[in-house]
């Protein structure tokens, strides 16, 4: 099924060429033919918001078939798990480990902070076995939005898409500018000397970054280009990255003192997950990785090796940096923004800041670069379902990559970088992260214990219960602990009503769908086990990112009701009433055959 307003036969859509700006390529959709059609479609907003929660989820056959082919030139498979591993590295190892380290051992955790991201990674590793089965199931672009799609619905997944598009763009714009300011520490400047100071502008955005956004614009065009060439420098840059990472854990193990460990956990239990839930964002880029299952050789062998092979490196690294710099100083000492810097300063190492300097500029540049290329595959596959204009999801024809979508995710990321930090946003990351892998979560469940066709009405009312008094018992919990850790009276009783749904899924609901290729273990444990996790890191952030998520949601729900709503009811309602017309014109061609059949005899 090709989109509304799309060219049926694949010369058609040749003819009219890659690059295309007409109102029809933005919204073809009848909903916006004209301002009266518009008007119409609003005045049936609550009628269609209603059948997009009812009817709006997809199908494993659908995501593969009919979405790919709105892009009208499929990308290349181009990708091994090799690649992956190394993309998992370019993705992650950026300057995360050196900025957030020592904000939170200084601030939250002490020397603990190296059970943060234990704890962190363990609760990262949980979402990345789901990831893989959904990778190996439904091996498209889309991602988290594809698999929500197909197990939740259209709103579920939009708001998911929403949530992670705005984590892309604040996300990129903070690691470019990160990248000027690590330059400016390389060429001994102060942090902000190579941003341009406006003293007219408001306070947060006076300092305009243009060396910013020209990193993003290039590791864009490197994106677009190619992907398996892009991987090939991603491999480079990684290997070089890696090598100083193993000289900064080398040099600080040589000047380590372990009475520096003492006190372990200095501001307790609360601190140490406090910090896991910021740290986690260190970990947030492997659903770049899933991105690319659509462009993968062997996606049941190659996205499983290459996402938990190097998650589990990814955790080994962060855990001895952390540990390096803890033993280095006390943990009073440790510098909130140049932690390495002034650590290897103070054991008369002062030289060592060019080369944290040089390793966090190769780790943010592959970032950009690996970022740039799932982020794209991500909003080419939302594209493909109209939530944003049809255009962003074709793939051209040469490079076999997704210019357009490329183009509108740089867009925005490199203006956002150039006017502002936006450090008022920074807490949206960590928890809209967070919230998106509860959902992935809950869809697994969804999709291992429902299937249409197959699971009564009674076992999707129980199912539906049960993954309620889950997520209810879990938040319960996350609650409890940001209230009144000390209380042990409410987590005696939600952890046990934590267990006893989970059983419950386990013991009264029929499985209705087996992976074919590579699943999960210890389902339904394991994906309960993530929702709870990641509830209690959300529920150990401040209440104003709880603000700040909520005002974001609701703005992004408004363009939904306002738009992506009524393309989305095209285009479904489009696909039902053709499917209509070719069971009406087969059956007409049997009706045919068989009277031609008669007329012989």
């Amino acid at each position: 099924m090709e989109p509304v307003g799309a060219p049926r036969d694949k010369p058609a859509a040749a003819a009219r060429g890659y690059w295309r700006w007409r109102k029809d390529d933005f919204f073809p959709e009848p909903s916006f033919a004209s301002w009266g059609a518009y008007r119409g479609a609003l005045a049936a907003t609550p009628a269609r918001l209603r059948d997009r929660l009812l009817a709006g989820r997809s199908t494993d056959a659908a995501e593969l078939g009919a979405m790919r082919r709105r892009s009208e030139n499929e990308m290349r498979r181009c990708l091994t798990w090799w690649d992956l591993t190394w993309l998992g590295f370019g993705c992650h190892l950026g300057a995360g480990i050196f900025v957030l380290t020592g904000q939170e051992a200084r601030d939250h955790a002490g020397p603990a902070v190296v059970l943060s991201y234990v704890v962190a990674g363990l609760s990262a590793m949980l979402s990345v076995l789901i990831y893989a089965e959904f990778a190996v199931e439904i091996p498209v672009a889309g991602g988290s939005f594809a698999y929500l799609r197909v197990e939740l619905g259209d709103v579920a997944a939009f708001v998911a898409a929403a949530n992670l598009i705005l984590e892309t763009v604040i996300g990129t714009a903070a690691v470019a500018r990160a990248w000027t300011s690590y330059l400016a520490s390389l060429v001994n400047r102060p942090v902000s000397a190579l941003r341009v100071h406006v003293p007219s502008f408001g306070e947060g955005y006076d300092e305009l970054d243009p060396i910013a956004s020209a990193v993003i614009l290039a590791t864009a065009i490197m994106a677009m280009l190619s992907t398996k060439g892009s991987s090939r420098f991603n491999w480079v840059a990684s290997t070089v990255h890696l090598l100083v990472l193993a000289f900064i854990i080398v040099a600080g193990f040589v000047h380590a003192k372990p009475c520096n460990l003492t006190p372990f956990v200095p501001y307790g239990v609360p601190g140490v997950f406090r910090s896991a839930a910021v740290v986690y964002f260190a970990y947030s880029g492997f659903d770049s990785i899933a991105n690319m299952a659509e462009e993968t050789k062997n996606p049941s062998r190659d996205i499983p090796l290459g996402l938990i092979g190097s998650m589990s490196v990814i955790t080994a690294i962060y855990c001895t940096m952390a540990l390096t710099l803890t033993m280095m100083q006390p943990y009073t000492a440790i510098d909130r923004s140049a932690a390495y810097s002034v650590a290897f300063a103070a054991v008369g190492m002062r030289w060592m800041q060019y080369v944290v300097a040089v390793g966090a500029l190769k780790g943010m540049t592959t970032v950009l670069l690996v970022g740039a290329l799932g982020n794209a595959r991500y909003a080419t596959h939302i594209a493909r379902s109209h939530i944003i204009p049809p255009v962003f999801a074709l793939v051209h024809p040469k490079t076999g990559t997704p210019i357009h979508a490329t183009a509108l995710i740089t867009g925005a990321s490199a203006c956002v970088a150039f006017l502002s930090s936006l450090d008022v946003l920074a807490s949206l990351l960590s928890i809209s992260t967070l919230f998106i892998f509860v959902m992935i979560a809950t869809a697994l469940l969804v999709r291992r214990y429902h299937a249409r066709g197959v699971t009564s009405r009674a076992h999707g009312r129980l199912l539906a219960a049960l993954v309620l008094a889950i997520v209810g018992s879990s938040a319960g919990i996350a609650a409890c602990w940001g209230s009144a850790p000390e209380r042990w009276t409410g987590y005696a009783a939600l952890v046990p009503v934590w267990a006893a749904a989970t059983l419950g899924v386990q013991l009264l609901l029929p499985v209705a769908r087996v992976p074919t290729k590579w699943g999960v273990p210890l389902v339904p444990w394991l994906p309960s086990l993530s929702i709870a996790t990641n509830i209690f890191l959300m529920g150990s952030l401040g209440a104003s990112a709880f603000v700040r998520f909520g005002v974001c949601t609701a703005v992004m729900l408004l363009y939904y009701v306002l738009v992506g709503l009524h393309a989305t009811y095209d285009v479904a309602h489009e696909e039902v009433d053709d499917a209509a017309a070719d069971e009406k014109a087969a059956a007409a061609t049997d009706v045919e055959k068989s009277g031609a059949g008669d007329a012989g005899r």
